[in-house]
């Protein structure tokens, strides 16, 4: 079963995917404010509008690892390329000047919620440092909140959250194919 928002009143309708393939329409009309919208099946635009706004940030990932979105009632499973510097992460909206938007309608992640930054250590090494926005809900490593200006050495693995949404660091010399 599958969830969409009305965009007027936010009231979920609930319907079964299975039934339709995809690519297809569905119109609905919100039983609370009446409101009729449409959805299409398996596919999004915000992907592609992502890739034509930053080509070079999807076609290679520079060896400097990246983190995996899991997948939660918001969105699906993705992996986003992370870059040397800081990566900037919020929710995607067109116009938002982050550099590793994550697709969601998740409303617990702010805009601009959260920082990785990737730099060399003096052994050559990729180090990996997260820091809160600051962010409205927080940012919770090993179900930890950072504090005002708390940075936090974060390595392969490690799982934080962002609002509702829980990310995975992978390491550049762990990257999954």
């Amino acid at each position: 079963m599958k969830r969409v928002r009305c965009p007027k009143c936010d009231q979920y309708i609930t319907f079964d995917e299975k039934k339709y393939s995809e690519g297809q329409s569905l119109v609905f009309q919100c039983p609370i404010c009446g409101k009729q919208f449409g959805v299409r099946i398996g596919t999004t635009k915000l992907k592609n509008r992502q890739k034509e706004e930053n080509p070079d940030e999807f076609a290679n990932e520079n060896g400097y690892g990246s983190i995996v979105v899991i997948e939660n009632v918001f969105h699906y499973k993705q992996v986003i390329p992370l870059r040397l510097g800081d990566n900037t992460i919020g929710r995607y909206q067109k116009g938002n000047p982050i550099n590793t938007p994550i697709e969601t309608v998740d409303p617990s992640v702010d805009n601009t919620h959260c920082v990785i930054n990737v730099s060399y250590d003096k052994k050559g090494q990729l180090k990996y440092i997260l820091r809160d926005g600051p962010s409205n809900t927080g940012t919770f490593v090993d179900n930890v909140i950072l504090g005002d200006r708390e940075r936090r050495v974060i390595e392969d693995g490690t799982l934080f959250t962002i609002g509702a949404t829980s990310i995975i660091l992978r390491a550049a010399d762990k990257q999954e194919d």
